[in-house]
């Protein structure tokens, strides 16, 4: 069973909980910049947010009593939390690729109609 927080560890969870959700949005906005400015020193400050957050979840888990169980639970967090933005960054690369007609000037971009025109068609074909 979790035992409640003491009183004189009231701060240490307070400072810890705080620093938790500062560092894992500084890992999050530190990783994303780095991928979309391409700048790899960005990536070691990201990774070093992230050793912050590791410390300070361990010891909210510490000074919350979070034992056994909890505790692995906390370390499966924070693997899927490292892992999360990598994931994202190839999801959203792999959905959202270059576009071709973006590469087109105005003049050759086609119309509604011949991209109407040419999905009936195909529909017409594989039937």
């Amino acid at each position: 069973m979790i035992e409640p927080v003491e009183l004189q560890d009231f701060f240490i969870v307070f400072f810890s909980g705080a620093m938790v959700i500062m560092a894992g949005a500084l890992y999050a906005l530190l990783f994303a910049w780095s991928r979309l400015q391409s700048k790899p020193w960005l990536m070691v400050l990201a990774y070093g947010s992230y050793g912050i957050l590791v410390i300070s979840v361990l010891t909210l888990g510490s000074a919350a009593h979070l034992n056994g169980f909890w505790r692995w639970l906390v370390v499966a967090m924070l693997i899927g939390y490292l892992l999360a933005p990598h994931g994202i960054w190839r999801l959203c690369v792999g959905t959202h690729g270059t576009d071709e007609d973006e590469s087109l000037p105005a003049s050759q971009t086609p119309d509604e109609d011949s991209v109407t025109s040419f999905k009936s068609s195909s529909k017409k074909e594989a039937v």
